[in-house]
Formats: C-alpha cells, structure tokens, sequence
C-alpha cells in the first residue's frame, strides 16, 4: 500500500539496511571464519581441541567486557565515526591472525578481535531504533539479522573455496591466506561507512522535510506508548537500565541462546568433517545448507510476528524446534544425511527468533538506557560465546566426541522458551500507535524538533 508513511520507511529501509548488511556480513565472516581456519590451522600449529575451543570463545570475553563502553562512546562520538573506527580494528586484528604460531597467541588475538568488534551489532540495532518505531522493528531487524545466514551461506563455501585455492601460494598456509583475504573487504568498508552513513533522521539529506517529520513524529508516538505500557515511569537512565529485571531477563534468555547458537557455529565445519566428508568445499557448501532454511524461516517469523504484534511465542516456539533439532542430530550423529537434516531444523529455529528477540530491549527502554540497555543485553548473551565453544572442545578431547557436548547445548536452547514467557505481554508486544491521542514532533525556531 504506497502511503506516504510507507513510502518513507521503504526509503530508509532501501539506504540503510542493504548497506549495513554488507558491513556485517563481513564483520560476521572475521567473527567465525577460524571454524575454518581450524581444519588445517588446528594440524600445523598442534594445537588440541581444548585450545581451539578456548581460543574460538575467548572473543566473547572481550566482547562481554568493551560491549557496553563501545555503545556509551558511539553515542558521544556518533554512530558514522564509530561504526567506521570499529571497522578498521576488527579488520587489522583479524588479519593479523595470519601470525599466530602458539595458542598464547592464538588467545589474545582471538580476545582483542572481540575487544575490537565489541559494540558492532548492539550499535547497529540502537542505530536502527533511530530510524524505526518499535511496531516495524521486527521486520525491519529481519531484514538486518538476515545477514546472519547469508553470512555463512556465502561465506562457508568462499572460506572452503579458499582453503582449496591457495595452499602453499606465496609459501603460505590456506589458513593464512583465509584470514588475510577476508580481512580487507572490512577495511576497506571503514572509509565508505564516513561518507555514506547518516547519524540520525534530521541529519538525512535524502529525507525530504515532510518524510522526516513523518518519522520523528512516530518516534515520539513509540516513546509514549512505552511510557504507557510502564505505567508513566519510563526512565531513560543508566541506573534505569541496571535495575530494570526485565532486561537481566532478556539477558539471560540470550545467554542461554548463544550457548546453543555459537557452540553449533564454531564447530559445524569439524562436526561434518568428522562425519566422513573430506573435501574443504564440499565441507562448506554442507555447512552453508542449514542457514538457507534458517533464513527463510527467520524472515517469516519475524514478518508474523509484526503482522500479529506478538513477540515471546515467535521466540519461544523456535527456540523448542532449535533444541529439539540439535538434539536429534546429535542422536544421528553416525549418518552424514540425518544428522545434516536435524542441524537444518536446528538452525532454523535458533536463527529465527533473533530478530524478534533482539527488538525487544529497543521497544522496552528509551535513550541512554536503550543504547546501554542494548549493549548490556547482548555482552551478557554473547558471553555464553565463550562457554559453548569452550565445553564442546574440552568434551571432544575428553570422550572424543561432540554428541554429549551437543546434547548440552540443546537444553539450553529449550531453556529460552520458559525464560521469554515468564517476561510480560504488556512490555514485549508492540502497541501500534493511535494518532489521535499521542502528541506530534514540532520543530522548534532552530530547526530542532521536540515531544
């Protein structure tokens, strides 16, 4: 239906989020290509899989500790400024792990590469809740978190494709060559990210006034629903943040997510090979399978749940099909084909209940509270990065298999339904706006605008 609220939305849509994907997707390579890197870095360098489990999730310590800091000073420095700063450093530590040679080394790069990327997604998203209300946040976040699979359903067969192609070229190792070749698209991006990213609404030249004013005004109508639904005591704070139970909640229900999410996402590319696959890109287009049922589904469900305004059964009923299908593929974990088929539920319902899931904090918190709130959510989720790739590399050592370690992570994946249920309707479910009783953003004499 092209209204003019429509016709604003789809434009910022069409500027912001193809371009944002491109910045993640390779945010997200650098992030998870050493899954690949380890089915040959793990044999030249010796390392165990104890070592590669730690070195893989330690990322997520240095994530959890910079996260919030990160959104803090992209809100003093401006979200342009520090998209690109981040950019640059994720790029130029990922790289350098083309040098490692001790797991000493393998771990502190691994903890500054988090260091670096630390307020990357949770900054994106506050970003997005600059420029959309809560009720087309879902979607709007589907879109964005879409990069998510895309991610690895072109990077797992590029990373295997360049594992094949450049063994030994320059006399340096495919692993090497992995982390390098990935490595520039990031950089590069850094410089674009200043000349094309906008800070805000009022700042877009590409707005005409009258799409601007149509924007803000929704803002301003979403502030005041959240004020209602918390009963006028919305609190846009630290402090508001740090005592609000709700967002520990929602903290720990993505704590208990990642575990699953993670430990899947690192160790993929070795459970198929273990399986019987040998092919560097045979292993990645396999690898890639079970993100392109999980985008589909991610897309769907976040749409639905925008089109019923209903958000704790869209993250609920996925995240009992991601547990339940992660495990039955460990239970099949003899034959290639099922255990394949069960990772492809898995990872359709653990992928689809991100978007909705990561709308929430936005809707729920206003302000200073919001771009913390964001981050803290996410450090904290992230966190069990660290853990899950971690206890699936020390039980592989342990009973020389990923089955037990997979059956782990399944119920914490089951974990999230009970969790996002116990969180109340009235502050997860959008309330679209009523234009008669909300108040409209008018400019001020300066050009500002005001509730």
């Amino acid at each position: 239906m092209k209204t003019p609220e429509n016709q604003a939305y789809r434009k910022v849509t069409r500027r912001l989020i193809p371009f944002l994907i491109l910045c993640y997707f390779f945010a997200y390579l650098d992030r998870v290509n050493v899954g690949f890197a380890k089915l040959h870095m793990q044999d030249a360098l010796n390392f165990s899989e104890t070592v590669y489990g730690f070195g893989a999730g330690i990322f997520f310590i240095g994530y959890f500790l910079f996260e919030l800091p990160s959104n803090l000073l992209m809100q003093r420095f401006g979200p342009r400024f520090w998209i690109a700063r981040i950019m640059v450093t994720w790029a130029v530590l990922s790289a350098g792990m083309m040098f490692v040679t001790t797991p000493t080394q393998f771990y502190v790069l691994r903890f500054l590469l988090g260091v670096a990327e630390a307020g990357f997604f949770p900054g994106i998203v506050f970003y997005l809740t600059l420029w959309f209300p809560s009720w087309r946040s879902a979607r709007t976040l589907g879109l964005f978190i879409l990069v998510t699979p895309l991610s690895t359903i072109i990077g797992s067969p590029l990373s295997g494709l360049i594992l094949k192609l450049f063994e030994s070229v320059g006399g340096l190792h495919n692993w090497q060559w992995l982390f390098l070749v990935e490595a520039i698209p990031s950089f590069l991006l850094a410089f674009v990210v200043l000349r094309y990213l906008d800070n805000d609404v009022k700042s877009a030249k590409w707005l005409s006034d009258d799409e601007k004013q149509l924007i803000l005004n929704d803002l301003a109508k979403d502030a005041y629903n959240r004020e209602q639904a918390s009963h006028g005591k919305v609190d846009s704070s630290l402090r508001a943040m740090f005592n609000n139970g709700y967002v520990w909640l929602l903290a720990l229900v993505f704590f208990s997510f990642n575990i699953g999410y993670y430990g899947i996402n690192f160790w993929l590319p070795s459970i198929i090979k273990s399986s019987g696959v040998s092919d560097d890109l045979l292993i990645g287009l396999l690898a890639a399978l079970p993100y392109v049922f999980g985008a589909a589904f991610m897309v769907w469900n976040s749409r639905h749940s925008d089109v019923k305004q209903e958000r704790r059964w869209h993250i609920a009923i996925p995240a009992i099909i991601g547990g339940v299908g992660l495990a039955l593929s460990a239970y099949c974990s003899g034959s290639t084909f099922w255990m394949m088929a069960w990772i492809c539920v898995a990872m359709s319902g653990t992928l689809a209940l991100i978007p909705t899931y990561i709308s929430l904090p936005g809707a729920m918190l206003s302000g200073t509270a919001a771009a913390a709130g964001i981050a803290l959510v996410n450090s904290v989720g992230n966190l069990a990065g660290f853990f899950g790739p971690t206890v699936l590399g020390w039980l592989k050592d342990t009973t020389g298999s990923t089955d037990i370690g997979l059956y782990i992570l399944a119920g914490f994946l089951l974990l999230c339904a009970p969790l996002i249920l116990a969180l109340p309707a009235r502050l997860a479910n959008p309330t679209r706006h009523r234009p008669s009783e909300h108040p409209t953003v008018q400019p001020d004499a300066a050009g500002n605008t005001y509730r």
